[in-house]
């Protein structure tokens, strides 16, 4: 079977809302259709992974438009807030959910119970999973992220060139940034916050109230999403990647930026000590700080900041690492493997 119906939440091609799950969505449904599949993409309106009336409706009628024996692609975001609707269609469909974040609560453990098989983004996920919602140890796989090869970042002179690429809500930790970066204040450094403004203006606003009180303008600047052009400019001028967050589930970004020999100061959280790896002899090309913690945070900036060696040690395990990374078309092999298992 060749033909997939990968059901997913309406706008994953918005360039004001980018995410990573958006952008495994485009590359997972590109690379199916390179690799010879027929993938017929319905978007579904939604405040997923919230849930309301209209937004079941839609996605009844979307899942109720699918031929019987069909194999569907559910994005967990949809899937795992409906398990009427999923449950309804397991015995006419052949159902895949993928899922981007563990949910945890009930409606989760029904969806992903109904369906014939799950695929997930990193080991951690799968363990959380099996965990939360006591599934079969064969009805969870993983298709880790790919990325795509970059041309390796030169750095700065100060060194001081931190980048942060998240949507800027409360769960990617700016405020951690913040409290971590107000003791540096001596240093030479500034920091690009590159990501969508629009999900929680209310927390973005006090963000940039803290920047104005404590000094921090001209250092710290909100930039908005940018396109994959302008995005690969920002990484080329940066000197290290800082991913404070409160939760993960792999950490897309840290690929991205080790693809250009980036070094990584991340919140050692779900999935993120997956994508940072090791070095050829072991070493981490990044510095992992427990998550929730400004001190410690505060602490691995100040080290990098202020340890030449340091510096050179990471940014070597950095550039090693990009020899190892898995690209896309390794992902869409992996996700079609499983596909295929459910389609037999």
């Amino acid at each position: 079977m060749t033909v997939v119906h990968f059901i997913v939440p309406a706008g994953i091609d918005d360039p004001a809302r980018p995410s990573g799950g958006n952008a495994y969505d485009r590359r997972i449904a590109r690379g199916l259709a390179a690799e010879g599949w027929t993938v017929c993409l319905h978007e579904v309106a939604g405040p997923w992974p919230r849930r309301d009336a209209r937004s079941l409706r839609a996605l009844a009628a979307a899942v109720g438009g699918v031929p019987d024996g069909a194999l569907v692609l559910l994005d967990g975001l949809v899937a795992s807030p409906a398990p009427e609707v999923i449950g309804s269609a397991a015995g006419r469909l052949r159902v895949v959910v993928l899922v981007h974040m563990p949910l945890g609560h009930e409606r989760e453990r029904a969806a992903l119970s109904a369906a014939a098989s799950v695929t997930t983004t990193s080991d951690w996920a799968r363990r959380t999973l099996l965990e939360l919602h006591s599934l079969p140890d064969d009805h969870v796989r993983v298709a880790e992220p790919g990325v795509d090869p970059a041309e390796p970042a030169p750095g700065t002179e100060t060194a001081g060139g931190l980048l942060s690429v998240a949507a800027v809500i409360p769960r990617k930790g700016h405020d951690r940034l913040l409290d971590a970066r107000e003791p540096l204040q001596s240093r030479r450094w500034h920091c690009r916050c590159i990501g969508s403004l629009e999900r929680d203006p209310a927390f973005v606003e006090r963000l940039r109230r803290r920047v104005l009180d404590g000094g921090m303008d001209g250092r710290v600047r909100f930039a908005g999403p940018q396109a994959e052009a302008e995005l690969a400019k920002s990484y080329a001028s940066a000197d290290v990647l800082v991913l404070p967050s409160r939760a993960e589930t792999y950490g897309m970004v840290v690929a991205e930026a080790l693809a250009r020999g980036l070094p990584v100061i991340a919140a050692d959280v779900g999935g993120v000590p997956e994508a940072l790896g090791h070095g050829a002899d072991g070493s981490r090309p990044g510095l992992l700080v427990p998550p929730g913690d400004p001190a410690a945070l505060c602490d691995a900036l100040r080290a990098w900041l202020d340890d030449g060696g340091l510096r050179r040690r990471l940014r070597v395990a950095a550039s090693e690492r990009r020899d190892s990374l898995a690209d896309w078309a390794t992902t869409t092999s992996a996700v079609a493997g499983v596909l295929q298992g459910a389609a037999r």
